[in-house]
């Protein structure tokens, strides 16, 4: 098989410079990564990677091939592969399919030729690996110990194909980690999301009236920056408490009907299709922003924008002028994909550390458990939640009180009341 498809095998200096550079701000995963290299728990698997191909990501990666494993790596998202990350990795001589601006029949068939490894275990973001087995290669699921998926997208697929019955092998839920979705969607979405928007736009926070579509970690931790740089935050949700939540935030809330003729910048993170519609473009103001931070780029009905369109303009990179008939202006920032990715480096090493802390442990857990697991959907054990936690702690110096025998006996008891 090709060993390998990347933009520019000579971009592999620089990429193991900028992965050198986030190994050092990636302690837990380094002390995970020293234990696999001394135990090898991942000897015999043969995992596709099907991940945004991040500096962040190259740690994980070599972290599971310390521990034994045979690894191809494709990109996640046609415009979140970092060319001089996938060339690093291919000069160490993995299996890698990845380039940024790949086409949708490109990025198809980067997956299948990582899938010609024959894995027994996937990685995925989006859960695209996992659909193309299912529906193209059954034979490779009948082979397979287990996935992992770690984004809220990946998950609500793989939940629903379980409820269809048409899951065939196990799944950790990496994305549902506390030490996952509270740090790497709060923080590192909320910082990264942030970021990619003024990459590409130099947009001004302060006083803009900022819609943040969707309200779960993701929307809570990018309504915190952009609040903190001044914006005035409307919250579009559809689940009662936590559009609830988001008003005893202080946030303005409403239905996207209400908020299109406010809203300055729209951002989606809700892992839904057509968020932003054609009804919602005919209310808003001229030269109003439209980013999508979710997984796919389809929480923005980029085709109904595009029939409204009377002309259509690469302004600069990642941006898209939409003229509309009546002249109003509206711009689409990275084709509508992830923003934080597609213009900017994504989520911080010192969250991606506890990230894929989690994914790691997960997949040595899958590599010794998988067969004698059921073919649905699991959490990820809370003894991995917990140890990554720990190791971060230790890992910032900082330590946490412990029960005292009397506390302990209090809390496991029923006697001892008032």
């Amino acid at each position: 098989m090709q060993k390998s498809v990347v933009k520019d095998p000579a971009l592999a200096e620089t990429g193991e410079k900028r992965i050198e550079w986030a190994r050092r701000h990636m302690p837990v995963l380094e002390s995970i990564k020293q234990e696999f290299e001394k135990a090898k728990p991942l000897k015999g698997a043969r995992i596709v990677a099907c991940l945004h191909v991040t500096v962040e990501t190259a740690n994980l990666i070599t972290t599971l091939v310390a521990g034994g494993a045979e690894v191809a790596v494709t990109g996640s998202n046609p415009l979140s592969t970092q060319d001089d990350v996938a060339a690093a990795l291919a000069a160490r001589g993995l299996y890698v399919y990845a380039f940024r601006g790949e086409n949708e029949q490109e990025y198809y068939e980067c997956i299948k030729k990582a899938l010609e490894i024959k894995p027994n275990v996937t990685l995925d973001d989006g859960a695209d690996t996992i659909a193309i087995v299912h529906k193209e290669h059954p034979e490779l699921a009948d082979q397979m110990f287990g996935g992992c998926e770690e984004t809220t997208t990946g998950v609500v697929r793989l939940r629903a194909m379980a409820a269809d019955g048409a899951l065939r092998y196990p799944v950790i839920a990496v994305n549902d980690a506390e030490t996952k979705m509270m740090f790497d969607n709060r923080y590192g979405t909320g910082q990264s999301t942030a970021h990619g928007i003024m990459n590409a736009t130099n947009f001004l926070f302060a006083g803009k009236n900022v819609v943040v579509g969707g309200y779960g970690w993701c929307g809570r931790g990018f309504a915190m920056r952009a609040q903190g740089l001044g914006a005035n935050i409307i919250v579009i949700e559809i689940e009662p408490r936590k559009a609830l939540e988001a008003a005893m935030d202080g946030y303005r809330v409403m239905p996207m009907s209400e908020a299109a003729p406010l809203g300055d910048l729209f951002v989606t993170l809700t892992g839904d299709i057509n968020v932003i519609r054609k009804e919602h473009f005919e209310l808003m103001k001229d030269q109003a922003i439209l980013a999508n931070s979710g997984h796919f780029n389809v929480e923005i009905d980029i085709p109904a924008l595009e029939k409204m369109a009377v002309e259509k303009t690469e302004v600069q990179n990642n941006v898209t002028e939409y003229k509309l008939k009546d002249g109003r202006r509206l711009y689409l920032l990275a084709e509508g994909r992830l923003i934080n990715l597609a213009a900017a480096y994504g989520h911080p090493p010192e969250v991606m550390d506890m990230s894929f802390a989690n994914q790691a442990l997960a997949v040595r857990y899958i590599v010794e458990n998988g067969r004698k697991l059921e073919k649905k959907v699991y959490p990820v054990p809370v003894e991995i939640d917990r140890r990554v936690a720990e190791l971060k702690l230790a890992s910032m110096g900082l330590q946490i009180e412990k029960l005292t025998p009397e506390q302990d006996k209090y809390l496991h008891s029923w006697q001892m009341g008032t």
